[in-house]
């Protein structure tokens, strides 16, 4: 299930086969034409060179590092002890069945032990998770599991709340379905009343 770095790869041992941009672009003409239209029709004809540019846009995620982003912490915080929190963190990612968009909101918060980091961050990791093949669960556990890697909080809270195009305009076509996520560690996991703040602060956001 998990949506694994070119660098994670390579300590795998995993051959990296990655396709050249020329061949991309003859694997979307095929699929043009198994559509039933014609690549070579003028305005189709360029469309190949389009999506492999939307392509590694969309995907973008497989080629950054989660902990990179999150290398930097600050410890002069003058003493705060409390709960740090983003709201409302755009999610723009892929099903991995269908390749359909999932679209929608990361909420996350963290306790910090002793280090902060920036906010901007945060989202950065959001976002490099995202902009890969994923499935929901998948996205919000690692989100949780990166900033614990990179920063050995009290706790972290991660709650992500999506539309996915693969049920919204295919299959049982729910356009209103709403998939809700969540993963609590530390001390969110085992204080009801930080939790239940967490959620609340989700609510008002």
């Amino acid at each position: 299930m998990d949506a694994v770095t070119p660098e994670a790869a390579r300590l795998a041992g995993v051959k990296n086969s990655k396709p050249t941009r020329e061949e991309a672009e003859e694997a979307v003409r095929t699929l043009i034409a198994w559509a039933g239209d014609d690549p070579a029709r003028e305005g189709l004809i360029d469309t190949p060179k389009r999506v492999v540019k939307a392509w590694s846009e969309w995907f973008s995620g497989y080629e950054a590092d989660p902990m990179a982003a999150l290398g930097k912490t600050f410890e002069d915080v003058q003493g705060y002890d409390d709960m740090v929190m983003l709201t409302n963190i755009d999610v723009e990612s892929h099903c991995e069945h269908h390749l359909a968009p999932i679209l929608g909101v990361a909420h996350v918060a963290y306790l910090p032990r002793k280090a902060v980091v920036g906010i901007s961050k945060i989202a950065r990791v959001v976002e490099i998770f995202s902009k890969r093949m994923q499935t929901q669960e998948t996205m919000t556990a690692q989100i949780a599991d990166a900033l614990t890697e990179a920063m050995q909080p009290l706790g972290v809270a991660v709650l992500i709340d999506a539309k996915h195009q693969c049920m919204t305009t295919r299959g049982v076509h729910h356009p209103n379905v709403s998939t809700i996520t969540t993963t609590f560690t530390g001390e969110f996991k085992t204080d009801p009343a930080l939790k239940d703040r967490f959620i609340r602060m989700v609510e008002r956001a």
